[in-house]
């Protein structure tokens, strides 16, 4: 690795509910540069959801954030002239990051409704452990699994 590694840039809570991982995912909800029109989108599905469930939004995301954050993903090492899917740990910046763009991408997958509607669908299904984010996360658990023979190819990868 060349030069010194970036430094971790500090993210401010997000103005409404006061949370960094709010603000995290609206990160990853923006197009363009347009944090606005993102946060409009997830405080649009957020006041939905309240409205559907009776219950705090934020608690809502929160859990279904943590049902879709993976345990173990796969990652291809060369061993020997053969790749292998080798079963690794994820750390926790990169669980955040697969589960907001599993969620993110269910929602843009589905079709005719606002945006604002399609995510706050996928948020409560993904609270229940239903729906396609969940889907793609149990599909990553189960690569892992059916590939835990290689396993021992971990300790030679990063």
């Amino acid at each position: 690795m060349r030069g010194k590694q970036s430094k971790q840039r500090v993210i401010a809570p997000d103005p409404r509910y006061g949370s960094v991982l709010v603000a995290k995912f609206t990160n990853f909800l923006m197009e363009r540069g347009k944090k606005t029109v993102a946060q409009d989108i997830f405080y649009s599905a957020m006041d939905k959801i309240a409205a559907e469930t009776k219950k705090d939004p934020v608690k809502i995301f929160e859990e279904a954030i943590n049902v879709i954050r993976p345990q173990v993903e796969v990652r291809s090492r060369r061993v020997g002239g053969a790749n292998y899917q080798v079963p690794l740990p994820v750390r926790g910046e990169r669980q955040n990051a697969l589960a907001f763009r599993w969620i993110i991408g269910a929602a843009r997958n589905k079709k005719g409704q606002p945006m604002f509607q399609k995510l706050a669908t996928v948020l409560m299904d993904a609270q229940q452990n239903t729906g396609d984010a969940v889907k793609k996360r149990d599909d990553v658990h189960r690569m892992a699994e059916a590939n835990k023979a290689f396993a021992h190819f971990a300790r030679f990868a990063k």
